[in-house]
């Protein structure tokens, strides 16, 4: 009986080694390193070479299922489950996670990444050349400084309109401190938010923002001051500064969470079901936690730069907008449209052509604080101008021409060579 052996490529040159080295046209230490292996495993295949023959150099694997082959009903479930609308657009990576923590099934993403190409849900990515850009290092404490920004997006898909998330997130750590969706980008809507997030980690030293007019005045047109934003005035009061990035890579730290946000919580979101903004704050706080075991690092130092917030400062006040308004002789404000009556038992000369600070709320509540003592308003109707009634084109007639003795005839004409100053005489 004849048996025929199969050889690769390897298996072919490791024979034609072996065979110099028993000719004695070679050593072991040369045949080793024309086949790129170890020496020591050059004798191994030797060995089995004059026990076994040329038999000895095929692989012992080859025909024997692998031990990571995936058994035919798991695969059936995990291509179920990958074709599944609910997980349109998740990575390998992602997906990974998915089938371990839903179909209590371990898979490595690149098996997950073999299979979703196969079954036309993934396609490999061509990575751009990324532009460079210095790297700026980390901070060494937690709360030093913390990257804030916005990201408008459809986080909900075709469940609901485009919302903006507004994310806090340390520059020492990568740790998301705090996130809120809201309506839009505003001095109130980061006003809430900072409220929260000093109230829950204490005052950080400095953000870091974009040049967002929230953040910074960029119109500065003839103005022999600095002027500042609501936001910046708020911080001051705070002792936290606020530092405009002068581009996007600069605030890197946050442009990459917005990222991963972008990619994975959209999915989470649409995984549970979550179709309005109200559920969507409400699972924030748990994605927040699962996002900083996944991706936060620990600082360089265990200083944290956080520091408490002083009993004494009203954030509400803070964090409303502040105005200077001069009230006028009947006691009376005009802000905003309105006129508002202070109700006060002072005489009218107190209050009379004095500055005081109007602030507004984010529920448009109006007051006003004179020396630092709120003043009672009452609105009043404010008075219309009465505008003047003029007749219409089409109600004008044509003045009669004047008299042909009518002094505008005969003002400055010359008579005798001398001009006429005054009326000529009908008679």
């Amino acid at each position: 009986m004849t048996w025929t052996i199969e050889m690769n490529a390897k298996e072919l040159a490791c024979k034609a080694e072996i065979e110099r080295v028993e000719e004695k046209r070679t050593s072991q230490k040369d045949a080793a390193a024309r086949l790129g292996i170890s020496e020591r495993q050059f004798r191994r295949k030797l060995r089995r070479y004059r026990l076994e023959g040329v038999a000895g150099l095929v692989s012992r694997k080859r025909g024997v299922p692998s031990n990571r082959k995936m058994e035919a009903a798991i695969r059936e479930i995990v291509e179920d489950f990958i074709n599944d609308p609910l997980v349109r657009g998740f990575g390998p990576t992602l997906m990974a996670e998915k089938v371990e923590q839903i179909k209590d099934i371990r898979l490595s993403k690149e098996t997950l990444r073999k299979m979703m190409i196969e079954a036309g849900v993934w396609k490999s990515k061509v990575k751009k050349k990324a532009e460079p850009h210095y790297a700026r290092p980390r901070r060494k404490h937690r709360g030093e400084l913390v990257q804030i920004d916005g990201s408008e997006h459809a986080w909900l898909e075709d469940r609901g309109p485009k919302a903006t998330l507004l994310v806090f997130v340390d520059d020492a750590t990568s740790q998301m401190l705090a996130a809120e969706f809201v309506p839009e980008e505003s001095f109130f809507s980061y006003g809430s938010l900072c409220q929260r997030y000093f109230r829950e980690h204490g005052l950080p030293k400095a953000f870091y923002s974009d040049r967002f007019s929230v953040f910074r005045v960029n119109r500065r047109d003839n103005l022999r001051y600095e002027p500042v934003t609501q936001f910046q005035r708020a911080l001051s009061v705070l002792d936290t500064e606020l530092i405009c990035a002068n581009s996007p890579q600069a605030k890197g730290r946050v442009e990459r969470a917005n990222q991963t946000l972008q990619d994975r919580l959209i999915k989470e979101m649409r995984l549970l079901g979550i179709s309005d903004y109200e559920q969507a704050n409400l699972y924030l706080p748990q994605f927040i936690r699962d996002y900083n075991r996944k991706f936060a690092v620990s600082p360089a130092s265990s200083f944290d730069f956080h520091r408490p917030l002083d009993e004494t400062h009203d954030l509400a006040f803070l964090f409303s907008i502040h105005d200077f308004r001069k009230v006028t002789k009947s006691l009376q404000i005009n802000y905003a449209g309105k006129v508002y009556q202070i109700v006060t038992n002072h005489p009218a000369y107190f209050y009379a052509d004095q500055e005081v600070l109007v602030t507004c709320d984010a529920s448009g509540s109006v007051s006003a604080w004179f020396h630092g003592n709120l003043l009672t308003l009452e609105e009043v109707e404010k008075r219309s101008r009465q505008t003047a009634i003029v007749s219409s084109k089409s109600e004008q007639t044509n003045p009669l021409p004047p008299a042909y003795d009518h002094p505008w005839r005969t003002y400055g004409k010359k008579i005798n060579g001398q001009p006429v100053l005054t009326t000529l005489s009908t008679q």
